[in-house]
């Protein structure tokens, strides 16, 4: 008896599933553990926040760091998902021959109203398995920002992050590898952007 089971894709197969034109950018799908995951559409509240955030992050970072928003990184774990930003070292031109790599990336941000269980469990396993040392969470119906840190396996073989702060819309947050460098979630969490 044949046991089912998906057609897994190497992250090779999946570049060569875009240039043959086979999956294109109208098609929002980001490869997760060699699956073709259909990313969910944004709402407004997650594209204005998105877009604050960027905003604040080219302020405060300039050019000492590359801040990419929705693009796709590159993990070992057969998986390229797109987060909402990405701060990565460098230059942008650093990242022509290739999507940042985890050893690139100081810090992964995820911007959640709809997708929160998602990405408060499948992405954080994911991104603690492939070694990003921070992962952000900004939870817009709660109001707070989920801060993630030193990533590990347990005894099961589970991936997740030993540390978690939550932070209030109140409040300013250091990004990571800036110490001087001070977030204020209150322009994250305006009125109309958790609505």
């Amino acid at each position: 008896m044949n046991a089912v089971t998906p057609k897994r894709f190497t992250i090779a197969e999946y570049h060569q599933l875009i240039e043959l034109g086979f999956l294109t950018e109208a098609n929002h799908i980001e490869l997760i553990r060699g699956e073709l995951i259909q990313m969910t559409a944004k709402g407004t509240p997650h594209t204005v926040c998105s877009s604050i955030l960027c905003r604040q992050l080219d302020r405060l970072l300039g050019d000492g760091a590359v801040i990419r928003g929705q693009d796709p990184i590159t993990l070992p774990n057969q998986s390229e998902p797109e987060p909402d930003v990405v701060i990565a070292r460098g230059r942008d031109e650093d990242y022509l021959a290739h999507h940042p790599y985890p050893e690139d990336i100081l810090l992964v941000i995820e911007i959640s109203d709809k997708t929160l269980d998602y990405d408060q469990t499948t992405k954080l396993s994911l991104y603690a398995e492939a070694g990003i040392s921070h992962y952000w969470i900004v939870n817009l119906p709660a109001r707070q920002l989920e801060r993630h840190n030193q990533p590990y396996q347990n005894a099961q073989n589970k991936f997740s992050y030993l540390s978690k702060q939550i932070s209030l819309s109140n409040q300013s947050v250091a990004i990571p590898g800036f110490k001087d460098a001070l977030l204020d979630l209150n322009r994250l969490f305006q009125k109309g952007t958790c609505e």
